[in-house]
């Protein structure tokens, strides 16, 4: 037996040809802590058109919308059920300026998009549009302040806008705009990835500026702030050391971002055409998150031994080459069923750590990167990760459950070890059990005997997202390609539950 980057889990060490059952058993007594509904966050940048012909189309669109909010992408997010969105970026934050996107649309000015693609924008889609979307999908508001290129009191001043009540002149000058009641807006970044795009700093001296700025974004009229520190790139540990020594407790969240990602020089690899080789050594890669999230926590361990500052990832997902043909800068990307078990996976990794996660927010939520939804005139399709993101949002705010996990593993290129089988358990509020299980195998089924663990259960009901080819995709001309089905392969037995899980597959099943 060894230990493996699962954590509580451990894995047989046996050829990959015995193909052995795996097992589990569930530790309901071990649960403690609540999954962080906000584990399973969103994020949308002015980049490409997550942004422009992804979320907004405006009013006067013949695209059918909602208030200018596209009506088949606000229907998709709806029932996705997004608990948070990050906004306006990414490194479009640092050169974003609030009062440009604020006013009659006609009259604001227009600004190059520098980081991404050099794009004209028109700032049609501002603060109003964002928060008001937030509002209409029930979710949290997540705002990436400037610290870039801008100043103090230019944040101190949105943030006054946005929350204040009568009595400022900010607030006056919102209820101009059509807005009489402030927003409630809980989370607010200060400044984003300031080490590169957002300033090329160096952690001391961000820390000192993170303590100015933090100083004069206040709290108004019962709005109280969960201030977000910008934070490291994966393996930058010194980053996380410096901050947790110079800010501390003055900040309520530090970022960190992850992507899974072949290299950021030259060619990153196609989104669609990929050999088996390749995917599994995806799996590692992003699978390897767990150990960079282990030494981010250890670091805060040492000074916060009680977790009152949550690790917030809150940009991760796959970086693959632009696909040929569309717009440099733009990031678009196609999206596979490679795509959703690096979804699956992470979420499952988040979901172990969440005493310390309190945040994640996928990269992006339409048309950039890791996205939900793409989009092409008036067509949208629903992609692979997006149906993952479907099967999981059971376990948001469900108590997480952890498990003694024993399956196959595969030995792949970079001394990266992938297990067959990942896992996440959880109880809601009712009572109800969901299990999601991920067949990462290409080949072999998986036949997993799960030990319930004295969890009562009358009935099992369950989704199955699955292809025939691991570089299935959905496209405007077969949509449907990856989609979700019903799974019938989960039986309840005298020895606890018995699920056969079809090669390379994923899973979520309910328990009543």
């Amino acid at each position: 037996m060894r230990n493996t980057i699962m954590g509580v889990a451990c894995c047989l060490v046996m050829p990959l040809a015995a193909q052995p059952d795996a097992s589990m058993k569930i530790l309901p007594d071990k649960g403690e802590n609540v999954i962080n509904k906000e584990i399973y966050g969103q994020f949308a940048e002015h980049l490409g058109t997550c942004i422009y012909g992804g979320l907004w189309v405006g009013e006067d669109s013949s695209i059918p919308n909602v208030q200018g909010y596209r009506s088949d992408v606000f229907q998709a997010l709806k029932d996705l059920k997004v608990p948070v969105l990050r906004w306006p970026g990414g490194c479009f934050a640092d050169e974003y300026h609030w009062r440009d996107g604020i006013g009659p649309r006609e009259q604001r000015p227009r600004m190059v998009n520098n980081n991404w693609g050099g794009t004209v924008e028109d700032n049609s889609f501002g603060t109003h549009e964002f928060l008001n979307l937030c509002e209409l999908l029930g979710c949290e508001p997540y705002v990436s302040g400037n610290v870039g290129s801008g100043t103090v009191e230019e944040m101190a001043k949105w943030v006054e806008y946005i929350t204040s009540e009568q009595g400022s002149p900010m607030a006056k000058l919102r209820k101009e705009n059509g807005r009489e009641k402030p927003w409630k807006v809980k989370y607010w970044g200060v400044g984003n990835e300031s080490w590169g795009c957002g300033g090329s700093m160096r952690p001391e001296y961000y820390a000192d500026l993170y303590r100015r700025y933090a100083t004069y974004c206040r709290n108004y009229n019962g709005n109280v702030l969960f201030k977000i520190a910008s934070g490291a790139s994966d393996y930058d540990y010194n980053w996380t050391e410096v901050l947790m020594q110079n800010v501390g407790h003055r900040m309520d969240g530090l970022s960190l971002h992850y992507y899974t990602v072949t290299g950021w020089e030259g060619s990153k690899g196609s989104a669609t055409k990929f050999s088996d080789d390749d995917y599994y050594w995806t799996m590692g890669k992003c699978l390897e998150i767990e150990d960079v999230i282990n030494k981010h926590i250890a670091i805060m361990d040492k000074y916060d031994p009680k977790k009152q500052i949550g690790l917030m990832v809150d940009e991760w997902g796959t970086w693959w080459d632009e696909e040929p043909g569309t717009i440099s800068g733009h990031l678009y990307q196609q999206n596979t069923l490679r795509d959703a078990f690096v979804a699956s996976l992470s979420l499952d990794v988040f979901n172990r750590h969440t005493d310390r996660i309190k945040m994640a927010n996928i990269a992006q939520v339409a048309n950039v990167l890791q996205s939900m939804i793409l989009t092409k005139e008036d067509k949208m399709v629903l992609t692979p990760t997006y149906y993952v993101f479907k099967m999981y949002n059971v376990h948001q705010d469900a108590v997480y459950l952890p498990v003694d996990l024993k399956c196959s593993q595969k030995d792949v290129r970079d001394n990266r070890v992938v297990p067959m089988v990942s896992t996440t358990v959880s109880r809601n509020k009712d009572g109800v059990v969901h299990i999601s299980l991920s067949n990462v195998d290409l080949k072999e089924e998986q036949e997993v005997l799960i030990d319930l663990n004295g969890i009562k259960a009358k009935t099992v009901t369950g989704e199955i997202l699955t292809s025939k080819n691991i570089a299935d995709y959905n496209s405007f001309e077969n949509p449907n390609v990856v989609a979700l089905k019903e799974f019938k392969g989960a039986k309840l037995t005298k020895e606890g539950l018995k699920v056969v899980l079809p090669a390379k597959s994923i899973v979520t099943l309910e328990l009543k």
